[in-house]
């Protein structure tokens, strides 16, 4: 059991680590201060969907219809290079909304609907927790479930831990500059991401 239990948490966190779509917008919304708590839940949760989907073997169900990878990776590409553009004119606006200080006129609704996104419109999120640890998970038999569950562990312990941390990196994010400079790194994340899904 605790060998399931770690195997899951290591190679869920071995998974998750690397930057993506979702992490840069934790990131982000952990340096804005804004609905942190909500937006590291939800990320959570859509992983926890995922990854228990995966132990339970829909994985090999993705694999047998690549024309819905297919559709899925189109969609998620036009998202990301669209999400991209928007980070670009962004860093060109007033230096106000810059300001952590400066309330946000943007609603929990809205900032939910755009984590969802990020989460759901990945095929990568897909072939990460559905397809690979429901594979991996296999080898586990009877104690998969204990995987599972350390995956979950990893992705809840690393949502929170970035969106609350990133609070930390708040000096370095005191100049206009420094936003423009981290909304340009995010477009081209979002451009990369989006540029592998096509290519």
């Amino acid at each position: 059991m605790l060998n399931s239990l770690l195997h899951g948490f290591l190679v869920g966190l071995s998974l998750i680590l690397p930057i993506g779509a979702q992490n840069t917008f934790v990131l982000k919304q952990g340096l804005k201060k804004q609905y942190v708590f909500w937006v590291c839940l939800v990320c959570a949760v859509s992983d926890a969907i995922l990854i228990l989907a995966g132990v339970m073997g829909f994985g090999s169900l993705i694999l047998q219809h690549p024309m819905m990878t297919e559709i899925a990776k189109i969609i998620g590409a036009i998202f990301l290079f669209a999400y991209g553009a928007l980070h670009i004119k962004s860093a060109f606006k007033n230096a106000e909304r810059f300001n952590v200080d400066v309330a946000q006129d943007i609603s929990l609704m809205k900032t939910l609907g755009l984590c969802l996104a990020f989460t759901w419109l990945n095929p990568h999120v897909y072939l990460d927790t559905v397809v690979l640890l429901g594979s991996i998970s296999v080898q586990f038999a009877q104690d998969k479930l204990y995987f599972a569950l350390g995956a979950i562990t990893a992705s809840f312990s690393f949502f929170f831990i970035l969106g609350y941390a990133s609070r930390l990196l708040l000096p370095v994010f005191k100049t206009p500059r420094a936003w423009q400079v981290l909304d340009v790194l995010i477009a081209f994340v979002m451009w990369w991401i989006a540029l592998s899904l096509i290519l």
